[in-house]
Order: C-alpha cells, then sequence, then structure tokens
C-alpha cells in the first residue's frame, strides 16, 4: 500500500498529463508528448477519413472505436468496426476509416511517436 501511494504521488509531483474527451466534429489532438499522442476523431454517418494514398511514414496508429460502426481499409483490406475494436495500423500502411453506421462513428487514436501537431497538420517523417 505504501510504495502504491508514493508511486502515485510520484505521478503527481511530475504533473501527469490528463484530459477529458469530448468528441467533437473532426479530428483533434487531444494530449501527447515527445514519444506518443492521442486524437479523438468523430466520423458523420457515410462519411470518411483517410484514402487509399493516406499514411503515417513515420508513426505506427492505434485506432480504438468508442462508439458507432464503419470499416478499415488498411493497404485495401477490410476491417469491420464496432465499439470496442482495436485496430493497429502500422507506419506507412495506406488507410481509410469509413462510417457505414446510421450515428457518429466517435474513435480514439494514439499515435507512436507523434503524427501531427497541435494544430492537426501532420508532422514531416521524422519530426516533433
Amino acid at each position: 500500500m505504501k510504495l502504491s501511494r508514493e508511486l502515485g504521488n510520484i505521478g503527481h509531483e511530475l504533473g501527469m498529463k490528463h484530459k477529458h474527451l469530448r468528441f467533437g466534429k473532426g479530428f483533434r489532438v487531444s494530449i501527447g508528448n515527445a514519444r506518443a499522442q492521442a486524437a479523438e476523431m468523430v466520423i458523420p454517418p457515410g462519411d470518411c477519413e483517410g484514402g487509399p494514398d493516406n499514411r503515417h511514414r513515420g508513426a505506427d496508429q492505434w485506432l480504438f472505436v468508442v462508439s458507432g460502426s464503419g470499416v478499415a481499409i488498411v493497404n485495401g483490406k477490410r476491417h469491420p468496426l464496432q465499439r470496442g475494436s482495436l485496430v493497429l495500423i502500422e507506419k506507412g500502411d495506406r488507410h481509410e476509416i469509413r462510417n457505414t453506421g446510421h450515428t457518429l462513428l466517435k474513435t480514439v487514436n494514439v499515435y507512436v511517436p507523434p503524427a501531427y501537431r497541435s494544430d492537426g497538420e501532420e508532422l514531416p517523417r521524422g519530426r516533433k
């Protein structure tokens, strides 16, 4: 118990980052550091993000579906998405995320290393 308390205090003393996700419109970088970042993405029914030429040359993308349904097309192969789905899109994979459902598709995306600036613009490969 004492060790647990001490570790908790260390995290607090170091100023642990945290964020309450609101899932507004579109894509938004939520939180990150020099090694990784998280972003929220909301796709309306019938819409999509990415495309056949979309890829992250310098980062892996972990996509977790919070709500909704759709399909991830990764390197030409279709993967169904539903609440609770977790997909690893490795750096260099061409990908598109489509909302095939009737409600908003809400996802949390983790990029390792960071792939975007805080304003949502993609970083050049190997840059912070």
